[in-house]
């Protein structure tokens, strides 16, 4: 105790006193550098802010080596001033090298603005996303077929970036696809990754369309190497398919004035009463297994599905 009392008391009390402060002001490069460092520290995050954050710390430690070298003479604060510097200045390039290797064409910068940024996903992030489907947007004239009913095979996810898709079963229509949706979510979503399967509805351009698709197997070897991205897109697809229930939910009616709803499925049952009730592992089956895409069993369209 004793000791570590002594080394405190020689570090407080070893050192000269300042008996006399210097009356006069350092020089205005002394002042510069300190108000780079203050604004420097108020930086944000990512690369615009890493650049930010280097740039002016870098000044800073620039004005410092100057102010050491003309006004201090001291070498050794001059000497790791300017290293300092030198550090900034790599980093400064570095940062500067990435945000170049992560530009976009249009299209996919504006689908980053519009779909993945709100979520705080990093340029670096989307870049890997961006190379999974090879920064290729596909091109799908009008009335041509993303995928028909029971010939195409399950085998990508696909991202609408223009244009409107009409979805049909037995040529009935069920409901649209819009920009920013999923065209095969539901699909995808049924699948396990050693499946295979077809469609069970057909996608049809109503307009003309631009998608973005990740080829199946290339993306499952992406989630594998980045959960971040596996949990992520999850997220997206989920949201996406409850997107399209409650698309089909305001298109399904069940006769008698009463409303298909999905957040009930067994309401209308209690409505009416000469339905033969569903068994609640037959149910739990069909919601775990069953594509949202098709019509409830039991559930009476609408006399026209009416067209927007």
């Amino acid at each position: 105790m004793g000791e570590n009392a002594s080394f405190w008391e020689s570090l407080i009390y070893a050192h000269p006193t300042c008996t006399m402060w210097k009356q006069e002001a350092e020089g205005s490069i002394y002042h510069l550098a300190s108000i780079l460092f203050v604004v420097g520290f108020m930086g944000g995050s990512g690369f615009f802010g890493l650049l930010y954050v280097f740039s002016l710390l870098g000044l800073g430690f620039l004005c410092s080596s100057v102010w050491a070298w003309l006004d201090v003479c001291a070498a050794d604060i001059f000497s790791w001033n300017f290293v300092l510097f030198a550090i900034c200045f790599v980093q400064f390039i570095y940062v500067t090298y990435q945000v170049r290797s992560v530009a976009f064409d249009r299209e996919f910068q504006e689908l980053y603005s519009a779909l993945f940024q709100p979520l705080g996903i990093s340029l670096t992030v989307y870049r890997k996303i961006v190379l999974c489907c090879d920064a290729e947007v596909i091109t799908l004239e009008k009335e041509h077929c993303y995928a028909m009913q029971g010939k195409t095979p399950i085998d990508k996810l696909s991202l609408l970036v223009s244009g409107r898709i009409r979805v049909t079963v037995d040529g009935e229509f069920l409901h649209y696809i819009f920009p920013l949706q999923f065209l095969d979510s539901p699909e995808w979503d049924s699948l396990r990754p050693t499946e295979e399967g077809i469609f069970q509805v057909t996608l049809t351009a109503e307009t003309d369309c631009r998608y973005v698709a990740w080829r199946r197997k290339k993306l499952y070897l992406l989630f594998a190497k980045h959960r971040f991205i596996s949990r992520l897109f999850s997220i997206l697809i989920g949201s996406d398919i409850a997107e399209k229930l409650y698309a089909l939910n305001d298109r399904v009616h069940v006769g008698q004035g009463f409303r298909y709803d999905i957040r009930l499925p067994n309401f209308y049952h209690v409505a009416l009463p000469e339905t033969p009730p569903v068994q609640p592992s037959q149910r739990s089956h069909h919601l775990q297994r069953g594509s949202p895409r098709r019509k409830p069993a039991g559930v009476t369209n609408c006399s026209s599905f009416l067209t927007p």
